[in-house]
């Protein structure tokens, strides 16, 4: 994977983004590569135009950012000007064309990154393993001989940064689906508040949920991409003292269930930043007990979801994955009072947790408590229904609380990825960037980010 600081610091030394773009393109080309399944178009002569241009403006000290010439892979859920956004789908393949880029694509377009293709996902971005049964499911970077989940719904995301097709990635999160491909494949994945980056010209799944957030090798990267979508001054994290911080570790619902690796990982994770000077607090809240209730009709995002499609699925209903049209079709049960019940809920989940979580610097709990599952253990219906409930369990709540979060790998090097999430305040979004950065240091120093 490489390092976006880096790259620019290479850039500013006279490597050129030709060559970056060609290095990717050729990964992505790999036959023995997951390029094939990973994007679902290559804008390979764009990408080669884009970086000669870049490199004659840096030749000529008129670059528009040092990052500029740095390849990005879009999510397929992204307007980009002349292509048509399939989101995943086949239903979606004869649509028109976009006339123009969404409102985060023109941004990191200006700031001079080149987006390097389209990248595959779970259809409509509704469900959070990854598999996509019309295009091909990536297979996760580790032991990929076996054939392991890549995480959804941003799965062709996570794997281009973990397999190095791009330096970062531009993704979605409704309920986890930035956090939980990039924990699974051992990279980094951030969720920010959710109306601090705009949605326009992405094909929506909950209106009220759905953010856009970025994946890349380090929480730095991250912070990089997800200023300039926010239309801020990208920078580094400012410095923050890891000594006298306060954590608060969640005990009810996220810890269930978790695997041997992942209470392992978890449990080591937490010891090295305790013997790091972090003050890390077991604290109950009982609240995280209603998010189930909140979501047993299918939740927001069914409803909301439900609502966009439901002329579609008249008319194309044939060519859905099966399992996504199930999750929605839970939204035509809902009626208007239990939509609204869901509001409330909402809202009075966030008004809860709001004081007790107000005393401390951020909640920190496993991302997802289990690692990768193999893809064939989940071809039978009730399996995938489990697993895909389970992995979306703890990312689900930071959605509900409409807090930032970010995901960072906490395994050793060599074993099964495992997220480490820590969920800060509302709109605390550069607060919880520094903070990561410092824990960043202590839980996954080790890791080969090269």
């Amino acid at each position: 994977m490489r390092i976006l600081a880096q790259s620019a610091r290479d850039l500013a030394a006279g490597m050129s983004s030709r060559s970056l773009v060609e290095e990717c393109l050729a990964r992505i080309a790999d036959a023995a590569g997951e390029g094939r399944r990973v994007f679902l178009k290559v804008h390979a002569d764009q990408a080669r135009a884009s970086a000669d241009y870049i490199d004659g403006l840096r030749r000529h000290g008129a670059a528009p950012s040092r990052f500029a010439g740095l390849p990005v892979s879009v999510k397929d859920l992204f307007d980009m000007a002349g292509d048509v956004t399939t989101a995943g789908s086949t239903a979606l393949r004869d649509a028109p064309a976009a006339k123009r880029d969404a409102t985060v694509v023109a941004r990191v377009r200006a700031a001079g990154f080149i987006p390097i293709g389209r990248t595959n996902m779970t259809e409509f971005a509704f469900s959070g393993i990854g598999i996509n049964p019309h295009y091909d499911t990536p297979r996760n970077p580790y032991d990929r001989a076996t054939g392991r989940m890549p995480g959804g719904s941003s799965s062709g995301a996570a794997v281009s940064v973990a397999d190095g097709m791009a330096v970062g990635a531009l993704g979605t999160d409704t309920g986890g689906s930035c956090r939980i491909p990039a924990a699974v494949c051992g990279v980094v994945g951030y969720k920010p508040t959710a109306r601090r980056i705009p949605t326009d010209g992405v094909l929506p799944l909950s209106f009220t949920l759905d953010s856009v957030g970025p994946l890349a090798p380090t929480v730095a990267c991250c912070a990089v991409l997800d200023a300039v979508m926010a239309g801020e001054e990208p920078d580094d994290p400012a410095p923050y003292r890891i000594d006298g911080l306060r954590l608060a570790a969640p005990q009810t619902v996220v810890l269930d269930n978790m695997d041997q690796t992942v209470a392992g990982a978890y449990g080591d994770a937490l010891s090295r930043l305790a013997r790091a000077g972090v003050k890390i607090v077991d604290v109950p809240f009982v609240e995280f007990n209603d998010v189930a209730t909140l979501n047993r009709m299918g939740g927001l995002a069914a409803s909301e979801a439900y609502a966009w499609h439901r002329r579609l699925i008249e008319s194309k209903g044939a060519l859905y994955d099966p399992r996504v049209l199930a999750r929605m079709m839970r939204g035509k049960d809902q009626d208007a009072a239990h939509y609204i019940e869901l509001i409330q809920g909402r809202a009075d989940l966030i008004r809860c947790v709001a004081p007790i979580s107000g005393q401390y610097d951020a909640m920190i709990m496993p991302t997802v408590p289990i690692v990768a599952r193999p893809l064939a253990s989940l071809e039978a219906e009730e399996q995938f229904r489990a697993v895909n409930l389970l992995v979306l369990r703890n990312t689900m709540i930071a959605n509900l609380l409409d807090r930032c979060a970010i995901s960072i790998p906490c395994h050793r090097r060599g074993d099964a990825p495992v997220g480490l999430m820590l969920v800060g305040e509302h709109g605390a979004d550069r607060r919880l960037f520094a903070i990561a950065a410092a824990i960043e240091q202590v839980v996954s120093p080790e890791l080969d980010k090269s």
